[in-house]
């Protein structure tokens, strides 16, 4: 009988093959990860050599890395991230070139966590760390068809200043981020938590009663959440869940005027109709970008970030997960918001939620959209 494959092989074996088409990578690591994995298995460590992928040239020194490499985990390689200028254009660059969409290639997989979001959708890697200003893991898991959670803002270490960046973590589903959150997340798994009550309630809103979104994105989203209902998994409340435009306070927290009155004003509003809509309903239902994967000249005027960094202003917990594709072969994100340190409640909800949805269909996606393979080879 021949051997069997280790995990971290199979990941590097895949980055060889598919990388060079996906652009997903800055760095890749095959020898250390190998020993790694070795010394992993032989200590017996609880992650037992979980391939990962970090983050940007920073990542590894993240917390969440430490805390995974600690475990046992094995940091595969760096992903890419937006190169300098590139502004709204939620790309990133990766050793070979422009990250592209694994679903569409001529579309944006969206960042700042984009070869992040690339590695876990494509099978590179099983979990990828991220860090979520505005979006930046909801947006990638949203338009690479994978999961992201952004974790409540403070839960856990990060260097941004400005109080709005929180860490986050991108996997296929909620339920493949099990050995992850055992690790990383505070307070998971101890006790275990009871099986959620069915069904949950949550309030959905299609635009958070200010941003302008893609119909057909709208109907996609619509339809998971009228499955979902059908499935007795969630039950709609009438809620009014308008909030205030935050592009400006979260412009203003980022160029360094937190106390500007303007600021001030959208927050508190925010912070309040939250805490009402939360107290009423554990679960706030929105699509997670108001626009499909764009293509790689930007976005235009349109911010996809329209309904996500409200979450990074006001702190709450957020995640984006698969809710179905467009006709043209783009992957939409159901966002599901939680209250603030709800972290390990909004893992659960999640899962619920995508047990009760239909199964992503795998990747590669059908050949007319599928990136040739191409370019140099990793090993070395």
């Amino acid at each position: 009988m021949a051997p069997t494959t280790s995990a971290v092989a199979r990941a590097l074996e895949r980055i060889e093959r598919l990388d060079p088409a996906l652009h997903a990578f800055i760095e890749v690591w095959p020898k250390t990860a190998l020993a790694r994995e070795r010394e992993a298995v032989a200590r017996r460590l609880p992650l037992g050599g979980m391939p990962f992928a970090v983050k940007g040239p920073s990542g590894i020194r993240s917390y969440a890395a430490r805390r995974l490499v600690a475990a046992g985990g094995v940091p595969v390689g760096a992903t890419s991230v937006p190169g300098p200028g590139t502004g709204w254009q939620t790309w990133g660059q990766g050793a070979h070139g422009r990250t592209v969409n694994p679903w569409r290639a001529d579309r944006t997989p969206g960042g700042s966590s984009a070869g992040a979001a690339v590695a876990v959708a494509a099978g590179m890697a099983e979990a990828a760390t991220g860090s979520d200003g505005a979006g930046s893991v909801r947006v990638p898991a949203a338009w690479c068809g994978v999961f992201g959670l952004k974790t409540t803002n403070g839960l856990l270490p990060s260097p941004d200043r400005t109080g709005l960046a929180a860490a986050g973590v991108l996997a296929r589903s909620a339920a493949a981020l099990e050995r992850y959150a055992r690790q990383v997340l505070p307070g998971y798994g101890a006790p275990a938590a009871p099986p959620l009550p069915l069904p949950l309630p949550a309030v959905y809103s299609e635009d958070l009663g200010f941003a302008e979104v893609d119909p057909e994105v709208a109907a996609v989203v619509r339809a998971a959440v009228d499955r979902l209902v059908a499935a007795g998994t969630v039950r709609l409340l009438e809620r009014d869940a308008a909030l205030l435009d935050p592009a400006g306070a979260w412009a203003a927290v980022r160029g360094g005027s937190p106390r500007a009155p303007e600021a001030v004003r959208v927050r508190r509003a925010n912070d309040d109709r939250l805490h009402a809509l939360l107290a009423a309903a554990p679960l706030l239902l929105t699509p997670t970008t108001p626009n499909r994967p764009h293509g790689h000249e930007g976005p235009g005027d349109v911010y996809s970030t329209a309904l996500t960094w409200a979450f990074n202003l006001s702190g709450h917990p957020a995640a984006s997960l698969p809710a179905g594709f467009t006709g043209d072969g783009c992957p939409v994100g159901l966002q599901l918001v939680a209250a603030r340190g709800a972290d390990v409640s909004l893992l659960g909800m999640a899962r619920a939620v995508e047990s009760a949805l239909p199964t992503v269909r795998p990747w590669p996606p059908p050949t007319e959209h599928r990136p040739p393979a191409r370019g140099p080879s990793w090993r070395r």
